[in-house]
């Protein structure tokens, strides 16, 4: 398995420490587990963002007539040059 060196205070090391004796797990468990967390967390927003938009282009004209000040000038509105 691939593996990643990583850096940490002094501060951030003992705090680690302290973390992974409390939980009682190593240090290497509780970063892995943090960083597997972060990555669950990305995947889900990607993910909701994805069906937002997905949602959001199906159900353009009603956000357009709900919301008409929210809708970009057509061409050749707007500004003149």
């Amino acid at each position: 398995m691939p593996a990643l060196n990583v850096e940490f205070s002094d501060r951030e090391l003992e705090d680690l420490r302290q973390i992974a004796k409390e939980r009682g797990t190593s240090m290497k468990a509780l970063v892995r587990e943090a960083a597997a967390a972060d990555i669950a967390r990305h995947r889900a927003l990607q993910e909701g963002a994805e069906a937002f938009r997905r949602f959001f282009a199906s159900h353009k004209d009603e956000f357009a007539a709900a919301f008409p000040d929210d809708e970009p000038p057509a061409r050749g509105e707007g500004r003149a040059a």
